[in-house]
């Protein structure tokens, strides 16, 4: 075990090392043949969607002590979707940088993930992957389904559009405030196929959990008897040296990106994924999300493409009921935390009710994937979800409406004097990886007030950030170079014709070469894009990449293993 390097032997650093950690533990705990096990917890108050952690993280560590090994609660930074500025995006590779080098600095020789808001999942992934030690996620779940005067309520996505229907004066701000008590109706994540439902089925279509997994309601005594099942199997993963190398292969990416467009997953899964990829050392690029998951229809009718909630999905058979009807698209070579392919988890899968997952022959949306833009607009590419578009939408031309900030698309966008009709496209730059900084979820803008009196829904939205999963609407979104890195979104100017063509995958400014090489990018916005002086921002924005390779930091790609480290006495 590589535990044994502190606990062995008979010195006076050994002795040390076993005297703090006695605490009640036996003498065979410390024999240097018992797998010791961090289980690398990111509950927090603070981020509600991972409150329930502590308790999960009971269940693995007495699955952990049936199996043999010895588990260690290991707190972990926990940076909440709904409450961190100015976007818990900007903290995902700093929790990600954590992950990786406590774990290797401490006597561990597996690791369990226990993860649930947006980032917590692809930060764990991406940490453990870089030490690629044994590990094994576990997901926290989403809540259960909420209503609102005997409708069904989906949480992320009905704020959307109560939000607008007070704006256009459907709905009474009294009322809007009442639905807020019935939004949260348990502990979980959003119950909608979010940012948090969709990583958790990534991580099963990664193969990083046990089979069935993804998706178990977080009040669900069932997720206690898989988090239990879960820490048994890490102490036999330790034995048997699996490794997140060997489950994370090219062909667990594209079971990963099939899955993302059955289920109607969030654009999210793209900038993630891609991170995930590189720390694992898997050449995967934009292109292959176009090339391998835009044919794939949805079969999952769930909010926000849908009707349905998590719970339903569940109920219905779950993620791997999903990947049964798409199986022939999977890569049936790669395996999972079992050791088996991941095919093999879905012989005995059911539809239980087809209100919810759609046969393959009759999909809720044929060639529902996300698909990759590019253009005189988008030279590294920009990313669009079809599923949650409009379509008449997905070919359109017309004008610029221009935003230089959030906080400047906010102080204008109900202006009455604004001028933009029902063809104009919005543009919001500044919100990319190095300009926000950390790439907010903002690209899914408003629509101006006097077009949703007029009883217009959607407009085209082009932005260098991102969306939230819940969220919906005709949205271009993670432009890639952005605008702060001297991408040519910095330089569309008020009137500019957008053109979108979704079936060509070209977004573009109908401008020529020689108009667009002559501009430069106003003052006023270059100043806005000044770096800060010191901190994890100074850091960030200094290192990041761009959207189109998964934002994370240039120097935490690949791995680094997990070599013993110099004694620290």
């Amino acid at each position: 075990m590589r535990s044994a390097a502190w606990y062995g032997g008979n010195d006076r650093d050994s002795y040390i090392h076993r005297a703090w950690m006695r605490r009640g533990n036996p003498d065979t705990a410390f024999t240097g043949k018992q797998p010791q096990i961090a289980i690398v917890n990111t509950a927090s108050e603070l981020t509600p969607c991972n409150a329930h952690l502590n308790e999960v993280a009971q269940s693995v560590k007495d699955g952990i002590w049936a199996a043999g090994g010895v588990p260690y609660n290991l707190p972990m930074i926990s940076p909440g979707e709904t409450n961190v500025r100015p976007t818990a995006m900007l903290y995902r590779n700093i929790a990600a940088m954590a992950t990786e080098e406590l774990i290797r600095a401490n006597p561990v020789d597996g690791v369990v993930l226990l993860g649930g808001c947006d980032k917590t999942i692809p930060a764990l992934l991406m940490g453990a992957a870089s030490v690629n030690l044994p590990a094994i996620v576990i997901s926290g779940g989403p809540m259960l389904n909420g209503t609102f005067r005997g409708n069904i309520l989906g949480c992320g996505t009905d704020v959307w559009k109560f939000s607008e229907d007070v704006r256009a004066g459907k709905m009474s701000q009294e009322d809007f405030n009442a639905s807020e008590k019935s939004m949260i109706r348990s502990k979980g994540h959003c119950n909608t196929m979010g940012t948090a439902s969709t990583m958790g089925s990534m991580a099963e279509a990664l193969g990083m959990t046990l089979p069935g997994l993804a998706g178990t309601p977080a009040p669900d005594s069932r997720l206690l008897e898989m988090s239990h099942l879960s820490g048994r199997r890490i102490v036999e993963m330790v034995y048997e040296d699996l490794k997140p190398s060997d489950v994370m292969t090219r062909g667990s990416f594209v079971n990963a990106i099939v899955a993302l467009a059955a289920i109607g997953g969030s654009t999210n899964a793209v900038v993630h994924l891609l991170a995930i990829a590189g720390r694992v050392g898997v050449d995967l690029t934009l292109d292959d999300f176009d090339e391998i998951g835009s044919h794939i229809p949805l079969l999952v009718n769930l909010q926000p493409a849908g009707k349905f909630l998590m719970e339903d999905l569940f109920r219905a058979g779950g993620l791997r009921a999903v990947l049964k009807e798409v199986e022939a698209s999977l890569d049936h070579q790669a395996i999972n935390v079992t050791g088996k392919p991941l095919v093999d988890s879905l012989k005995n899968v059911e539809i239980f009710d087809e209100n919810v997952i759609s046969r393959l022959a009759t999909p809720l949306q044929k060639d529902a994937g996300i698909a990759i833009l590019y253009g005189n607009l988008a030279p590294l590419g920009a990313v669009i979800k079809p599923a949650a578009a409009s379509p008449a939408l997905l070919k359109h031309r017309g004008p610029a409406v221009v935003f230089e900030s959030i906080e400047d698309f906010h102080s204008r966008i109900d202006d009455p004097n604004l001028d933009v009709t029902k063809d104009s496209v919005l543009v919001l730059r500044g919100c990319g990886p190095k300009g926000y900084p950390g790439m907010p979820e903002v690209s899914n803008m408003a629509i101006p007030k006097k077009l949703l009196e007029q009883g217009i829904t959607d407009l085209v939205r082009i932005c260098d950030g991102r969306m939230s999963g819940t969220a919906y609407g005709t949205v271009v979104l993670h432009v890639a170079p952005e605008a702060a890195a001297g991408g040519p979104l910095g330089l569309i100017k008020n009137g500019d014709m957008i053109i979108l063509d979704v079936e060509a995958r070209s977004i573009s400014i109908d401008i020529s070469d020689a108009e667009l090489a002559s501009r430069v990018l106003p003052a006023s916005t270059s100043e806005a894009f000044a770096a800060p002086a010191r901190g994890w921002e100074r850091l960030y924005i200094d290192h990041v990449q761009q959207a189109h390779l998964g934002a994370d930091l240039d120097f935490l790609l690949g791995k680094s293993g997990a070599p013993i480290p110099r004694e620290s006495h």
